[in-house]
């Protein structure tokens, strides 16, 4: 007869191997897809890929696996949202990522805290601009896709700046967009809701928030989020501003940059399709 202590043993053993089998479930990437009604006049359809916090984390050999799934969605624009550098982890996955990707979409890019925190973010910034990499900063671009025009508008993260001078760099990318566009702003931060909601941007897409690590199903809260602390709200997924901006929060695609497992929270590419 099998003695009690080893039964315990065995069961102590499946548990673990079982929980280590669901810890690891949640590594792998989905993609998610939002469709807006916003855009403005007769032109067509644009899909953006929102890409944030990858913090050069490893997507396979050359990073394909992440590569391939941006390539099957046939994005028209890719929106990079902050902390796709580390400050601690080396910056080879993350530039092996963008020159591939550059060189078949356009690509636009703010910093996230992670850069800041690195004390080389402006060295970023100048590698991505190298490659091709539109950096915005207190920026606005416009581009037509499809016949649609769109004014992208990106602010650095507020960690490499004072608060006057953060909300400078908005009032100005801001200032240069046009009502007939579909104005978006691509930041890093989703908190900083009270200040998005000063401004009629269209679309804002933002990262940062890691969904709060443990995501809580149903209810769509964080357990515990950066700068939103417990059961944070700005984590995953489309929200509707006081103003009728609409914002959109990745998950974002941090692995192994991140002690604390995620969990009902997979690494996420997201695509909007703007009708």
């Amino acid at each position: 007869m099998e003695k009690k202590g080893s039964k315990i043993k065995k069961a102590f053993v499946i548990i673990l191997v079982l929980f280590v089998i669901w810890t690891l479930w949640y590594w792998v990437p989905v993609t998610e897809r939002i469709t807006l009604d916003i855009l403005k006049g007769s032109g067509g359809g644009v899909r953006i890929a929102l890409v944030t916090d990858l913090h050069s984390c490893y997507y396979g050999k050359d990073q394909k696996q992440l590569t391939k799934r941006i390539d099957k969605e046939e994005p028209d624009v890719i929106l990079l949202a902050g902390d796709i550098f580390d400050d601690e982890i080396d910056d080879k996955n993350a530039r092996i990522l963008m020159e591939n990707l550059v060189t078949k979409y356009p690509c636009y890019y703010v910093t996230g805290n992670h850069e800041c925190w690195s004390l080389r973010a402006s060295e970023m910034k100048e590698y991505m601009e190298s490659v091709g990499v539109h950096v915005l900063a207190g920026d606005c671009e416009t581009i037509t896709v499809n016949g649609s025009a769109l004014d992208i508008c990106g602010v650095d993260d507020p960690d490499d700046l004072t608060d006057s001078q953060w909300k400078h760099q908005l009032d100005t990318a801001y200032a240069a967009t046009d009502e007939s566009h579909v104005r978006i702003l691509v930041t890093h931060r989703p908190e900083r809701v009270n200040d998005y909601e000063q401004y009629g941007f269209d679309l804002i897409v933002a990262g940062h928030a890691h969904a709060g690590q443990i995501r809580i199903p149903f209810i769509n809260k964080g357990v515990l989020a950066p700068d939103q602390g417990f059961m944070a709200e700005y984590v995953n997924g489309e929200y509707t501003l006081s103003n009728g901006s609409i914002m959109v929060v990745s998950r974002g695609l941090a692995r192994e940059s991140t002690l604390a497992p995620r969990y009902f929270n997979h690494p996420e590419l997201v695509i909007i399709d703007l009708k």
